[in-house]
């Protein structure tokens, strides 16, 4: 008769993925949708290089002023959501709650400034298909590019507002802070890349 030996609980095998399924989840969304913003911005540069029509010079569209203004504005919400994030890990239901909150103001900041700044773009004759300063792709990559990451930030702030709902005086779950923590990061970081891509070089 075969003997059968009980392997204790410290020599079973250790799982392959030590996080939860929703980081995991959110980790492959943040990579395949990297991607996208990749081939577009590649996309982008590649169409300048190609254009027989003078690029316009973005200093002389855009006030970069108020464009700096909307960077530190994005990456000051970077800091007060990785506030929030080490708050959750600690328990800090109150400061949790505080850091979200002003991660949202922060964020509905950015989207009312983006809003300004296309109501200028497009008051000023920019459209899909063309614009007054010189190549059609111009606009039509600002246009697509821009109204795509702020359509991200729009649906972040609706995920850190769920989030904040749900972190209670009473109820924390720190991981759901994280995950959606790691969301807002991948946001901020594609405008820093947007902002040099599109409005520097």
């Amino acid at each position: 008769m075969t003997e059968v030996h009980a392997v204790a609980p410290d020599e079973m095998e250790a799982p392959i993925f030590l996080i939860s399924w929703q980081k995991l989840m959110m980790w492959g969304f943040i990579i395949t949708d990297a991607l996208l913003f990749a081939g577009y911005l590649a996309s982008y540069m590649f169409t300048r290089l190609a254009s027989d029509v003078g690029w316009p010079a973005q200093s002389e569209i855009f006030d970069m002023n108020f464009i700096a203004l909307m960077t530190f504005t994005l990456i000051t919400s970077s800091a007060t959501m990785a506030c929030a994030v080490k708050a959750a890990s600690e328990g800090d239901r109150k400061l949790t709650r505080r850091y979200l909150l002003l991660t949202i103001l922060i964020g509905t900041a950015f989207l009312g400034m983006q809003a300004i700044e296309w109501s200028h773009f497009i008051g000023d004759g920019a459209r899909l298909t063309g614009n007054p300063w010189g190549a059609s792709g111009f606009s039509a990559y600002f246009f697509m590019m821009t109204g795509f990451h702020g359509t991200h930030v729009l649906i972040g702030v609706v995920i850190l507002l769920i989030t904040f709902l749900r972190t209670t005086p009473e109820r924390l779950i720190a991981d759901k802070v994280e995950v959606a923590g790691l969301y807002w990061h991948f946001v901020d970081l594609v405008w820093v890349f947007i902002f040099g891509c599109f409005y520097l070089l």
